[in-house]
């Protein structure tokens, strides 16, 4: 099978934080090849050739003379060099084993680049139906032995003396991804911390004008208080701003950690080139005109990745509006913005530049506290998966904001997700929910998975808050930033005004909570000390008169009962009652509570709510609403933590050869993309178990007959073309004799022909067993181009687009995955017996979205798959209809 070579080519991040450009060997590569060599020690060449070996050009030209099928490698380059080397050489006595072997020259070695090469090798590996790799290191050779460990690859060792045999899966497993996330979170909290903390900063294009972009980054740099020495570099001018300034990077009297780009576009490559020169770490480059203008700008933004590739320096943007740390101990404002929000828990990442400036500025009006903000603008290096994880260990920052537009690597960031979700609440807005630009599907799955569904079971599998507006978004980082996760839905509704409360009540049902009837000892609890004319059932309503010591203890009640799991406290100013009491007496409330439940509150008054509660950081909202709807998305996440993570279930009967195969010949004499024809989809769904209604492809009306013959019974007649057959008239029902089967073929024939489906016609026709018994579902997969492949599960039969009582999750599927797109269903009753029906096979069903989710990681060519109808009896199910277009579409990373 052909491989997409571009497919395997990427930057790997090292321990340092710097990055190596990892890609398949080409012919060419002699030279570079070569002198490689000339730098490697004669122990190096001892270790990986068990003894002196000696090498001329001809011997290194067998090196770069590799097929990409049976024999696979991947060079290591940085500094323009070639510093490394991996490859496999399959065994022709068992074509799924191949023969690995790595070396890195010696200036380079205990950087990871080893263990980038080896993992680099795991991918074409499994796309080349490669599943172990073995290979002989010497016993001395502790440093490659400690490379297979540090890779996560569970090596098995066998020692034959001085020799150790070693061997390893060539598929990626748990500890796998665990590893590579480990040293992908210790990168990029060495790479961040150049850019969110650096120790020195260098602005380039500092300008002597204050309106200018490089003249505000510098001047808010200054008004900031920076920690660190600020160098401005400006080749024209001798003094900026009043400070002494330098014609280069190489000028500035120490090596600048930082560089904040902020030059004319064409001007930028020349700046990361001699801020790599000179040893800088990274560079905010906030100068546009790169990708975001076309072709043209690609182009440049490419070559610009090139050197900054070459010498391994980081970049934020370009295209963006730089960073901020807000803490006292750094206090870096590298923006074009002049606001600087307080210093807080809080981190933020955006996108949009020019969001941006909107952001800081209702961070500061909402007296909201940042950690850090990143404006990352066009992304092509450090992204919003690096900022996650360097958030994860940011003592600073307890809650993490993001405005996105896009994904580079959903599926990384949905496991890094829902790995950070667990210590620290993750909130975004996505834009784009609108179905324009949504291209067309030809199946039941992707008409019903297109658009925002992805993004939707991205954010639920990986337990993020997702928030429709930037001023929602701030409400619920209020909320989870100040106050514990809520345990349950249930919420206590206490107020001074029975209309607020009221108010208050729907709007939390309407958000997914419950205001639930409070206990006998609660209600007894409360009558005490309020008065007859109060309501003390929830919402409690202690009337215009309540006190501000009323208030304080009926939250302490309300805390106590076994059916709240939050409070939310509403006060509305009376002529009698102070606010500054009220707030005294919730602060109060609230040391007694602890952080056993969420508090919120609403003071509806144009008085500024008063600073006790402020600094007691009990979130205050000014309407009912607002703070029910940050309260309906905080128990969301407190019902995600809940639960267990869940685990991906692994088929080991399945014939990933014959899967492959049959791939392979569809997508024969270069076609790129292929529907299956019946036979071909029944093998390949067979291959893994899928279980379907048993049926012959027929070409005449002779062979039906006698196919129903053979089969007995009744059965159905349907065109073998992977078409919508109904709407085709393609389909003949409940058919028990040979007659009625042959007149079938002649009428859907005759009737295809007068409609002008010929095509149809040619593929033949299906005589499959009748199949009438069991709940009719829907299940399907489709291939997103950003998230690769996406499991949908519903209700089926013909009406499955109107009815769309579907669930769509992302691959792969863990077992909690499963469980939530079933019992999410609307029709779920009718699977575990509806009104005096039977329940039928869930686990037969649940079986069946596992073996597809493995089916779609063998065959990453799968673009789209429907089983509708799928009939769940009461042991077992059968696919009565199945479509399945393969395509040579460039894979999704798998991690």
């Amino acid at each position: 099978m052909a491989v997409d070579l571009d497919a395997y080519t990427t930057d790997a991040v090292l321990r340092d934080g710097r990055t190596v450009h990892l890609r398949p060997i080409r012919p060419d590569d002699a030279d570079a090849l070569w002198e490689m060599w000339q730098r490697l020690s004669p122990e190096t060449i001892r270790l990986r050739f068990f003894g002196p070996r000696k090498m001329d050009r001809e011997g290194i030209n067998i090196f770069t003379d590799v097929d990409m099928q049976d024999r696979f490698a991947v060079v290591a380059e940085t500094g323009g060099r070639i510093v490394g080397v991996s490859r496999f050489d399959r065994l022709e006595e068992d074509p799924a084993t191949a023969e690995f072997a790595v070396v890195v020259e010696d200036a380079e070695q205990g950087r990871g680049i080893g263990t980038a090469l080896l993992r680099a090798l795991v991918e074409p590996a499994a796309d080349l139906g490669i599943t172990r790799f073995e290979g002989d290191v010497l016993r001395e050779n502790a440093k490659m032995l400690k490379m297979m460990r540090d890779a996560g690859l569970e090596p098995a060792f066998r020692d034959y003396g001085s020799v150790v045999h070693t061997e390893f899966r060539a598929t990626p497993t748990e500890a796998f991804l665990s590893s590579v996330d480990e040293q992908d979170r210790q990168a990029a909290i060495a790479a961040l911390s150049s850019v969110l903390a650096p120790a020195s900063v260098a602005v380039v294009g500092a300008s002597r004008d204050p309106r200018s972009i490089g003249g505000l980054v510098f001047d808010n740099l200054l008004r900031g208080r920076f920690s660190g020495p600020v160098y401005p570099v400006n080749p024209t001018a001798e003094h900026v701003q009043s400070v002494a300034a330098y014609p280069t990077l190489a000028h500035c009297p120490t090596v600048p950690e930082l560089a904040i780009v902020c030059v004319p576009a064409p001007h930028v490559e020349g700046v990361v080139e001699e801020a790599g020169r000179v040893g800088t770490k990274a560079a905010v480059i906030v100068s546009a005109g790169f990708a975001e203008i076309g072709e043209r700008g690609l182009e440049r933004e490419r070559s610009l990745m090139e050197v900054a590739r070459r010498h391994g320096i980081r970049i934020v943007g370009p295209n963006c509006m730089g960073v901020l740390n807000a803490s006292a101990d750094v206090r870096m404002n590298a923006t074009f913005s002049q606001v600087f929000p307080p210093a807080g828990e809080v981190a933020f990442l955006s996108q949009s530049g020019a969001l941006g400036l909107a952001i800081l500025s209702a961070a500061n009006r909402l007296n909201v506290g940042l950690s850090t903000f990143a404006s990352v603008g066009n992304k092509p290096d450090l992204s919003g998966n690096d900022f996650l994880q360097y958030w994860e260990s940011d003592a600073d920052t307890s809650v993490i904001l993001l405005y996105l537009e896009s994904f580079g690597n959903p599926r990384k960031f949905g496991r890094l997700a829902r790995r950070i979700g667990r210590s620290k609440p993750i909130v975004a807005v996505k834009s784009g929910r609108s179905q324009a630009g949504v291209r067309a599907a030809s199946s039941h799955t992707g008409a019903l998975a297109a658009g925002d569904v992805a993004v939707e079971a991205l954010f639920r599998q990986a337990g993020v808050v997702r928030v429709d507006t930037l001023e929602e978004m701030f409400d619920v980082a209020t909320v989870l930033a100040s106050q514990p996760a809520p345990a349950g839905k249930g919420v206590a509704i206490l107020t001074n005004g029975g209309g607020p409360g009221i108010l208050a009540a729907d709007a939390c049902e309407a958000h997914g909570l419950s205001v639930p009837e409070l206990s006998a000892q609660t209600l007894a609890r409360l009558e005490e000390f309020l008065p007859a004319e109060a309501g003390i059932r929830n919402p409690v309503d202690m009337i215009a008169s309540a006190t501000a010591e009323g208030y304080g203890r009926a939250m302490r009640v309300l805390a106590e009962d076994p059916s709240i799991d939050m409070l939310l406290v509403i006060f509305i100013p009376p002529v009698i009652t102070r606010a500054e009491d009220v707030a005294h007496e919730m602060v109060a409330a609230q040391r007694a509570i602890g952080d056993a439940i969420p508090i919120v509150s609403v003071f509806m008054s144009e008085i500024p709510v008063p600073d006790e509660l402020r600094k007691a950081r009990i979130p205050a909202f000014p309407f009912p609403e607002a703070a029910a709807k940050a309260l309906g998305r905080a128990g969301r996440y407190g019902e995600w933590l809940a639960r267990p993570l869940g685990h991906v279930c692994e088929i080991d009967d399945a014939d990933e050869d014959t899967a492959r195969q049959i791939v392979a010949e569809a997508l024969a004499e270069g076609r790129e993309q292929a529907w299956l024809g019946a036979e071909q989809t029944e093998r390949l769904l067979r291959a893994f178990g899928i279980s379907t209604a048993e049926g012959r492809v027929v070409h005449s009306p002779d062979e039906a007959a006698a196919a129903q013959e053979q089969l007995g019974g009744p059965v159905a007649v349907k065109a073998a073309a992977p078409v919508h057959k109904t709407e085709l008239g393609g389909v003949r029902l409940g058919l028990a004799r040979p007659e009625q089967v042959a007149d079938a073929v002649r009428q859907i024939r005759g009737d295809l022909e007068a409609a002008g489906r010929a095509d149809v016609v040619e593929h033949g026709f299906l005589v499959q067993e009748m199949v009438g018994d069991g709940v009719e579902m829907v299940v399907g997969v489709t291939h997103d181009p950003t998230f690769g492949p996406l499991l949908m599960a519903g209700m089926g039969g013909t009406l499955v687009e109107l009815l769309k009582d579907v669930s769509v999750r992302i691959h792969p599927l863990t077992d909690l995955d499963v469980e939530e797109m079933l019992t999410s269903l609307r029709g779920f009753p009718l699977l575990t017996g509806y009104r005096g029906s039977d329940p039928v096979d869930v686990t037969a069903l649940k079986t069946l979205l596992f073996r597809l989710s493995a089916l779609v990681e063998a065959v990453p060519e799968i673009d789209q798959l429907d089983l509708n109808p799928v009939f769940v009896r009461q042991r077992g199910l059968a696919a009565v209809d199945a479509r399945v277009k393969v395509a040579r579409h460039r894979r999704v990373r798998r991690w």
